[in-house]
């Protein structure tokens, strides 16, 4: 193993950090970077995949924290760039990992992501649109009327039954909820707001 090889790659992989997700450009307001967009993502397979008994819980959080690794090298590609964009991902993918020891578990995953057909791949595939879904629904939350359609689109990719129930909840759920609690006195009365 030569560590030097590691440590450009976790370099490499740090640019998602720095790598927007374009599609916000279009909806006209929210953002974030794609590994902003992966962190939820492979926590939102994690709850998901608890939730099914034949599932592989490592698997799958996994799944999801490497399925936009590509995007380090590609950039995000939103849906009007993909139709004129052809992205080799696969490439992308083989030459980031080229001198890695983990190389070929990384490929295999991304793989099975991208293939769809294990439980562990349609959880991740559901955890990623859900991300999307939360961070659409906080965009209707403030307002963005674009935000209600692209919700529309997002629920019909979701795939497995724990995933469609999930959303259900999120739609029903105010995106300020889990901070502001509207039913104490404390907006009125605390002394130190």
């Amino acid at each position: 193993i030569i560590m030097k090889d590691i440590i450009n790659f976790l370099f490499e992989a740090g640019m998602l950090k720095k790598t927007p997700r374009s599609g916000y450009w279009f909806l006209g307001s929210g953002s974030e970077s794609v590994a902003e967009h992966s962190f939820r993502t492979a926590i939102t397979g994690y709850i998901l995949a608890n939730q099914v008994t034949e599932a592989d819980c490592r698997k799958t959080v996994l799944m999801c924290l490497f399925h936009d690794l590509h995007e380090a090298r590609t950039g995000d590609q939103n849906y009007v760039n993909k139709r004129y964009n052809k992205i080799d991902e696969k490439a992308a993918v083989k030459d980031m990992l080229r001198d890695t020891p983990f190389k070929d578990e990384m490929e295999s995953l991304i793989n099975e992501f991208n293939e769809c057909r294990s439980i562990e791949a349609r959880l991740a595939k559901d955890a990623d649109q859900i991300d999307l879904i939360m961070e659409l629904k906080q965009q209707k939350d403030l307002g963005n009327k674009y935000a209600v359609e692209w919700l529309y689109f997002a629920q019909q990719r979701i795939i497995t039954e724990n995933g469609k129930n999930l959303v259900r909840e999120i739609l029903e759920t105010d995106s300020t909820d889990w901070w502001f609690d509207k039913k104490t006195d404390l907006w009125v009365n605390d002394p130190q707001i």
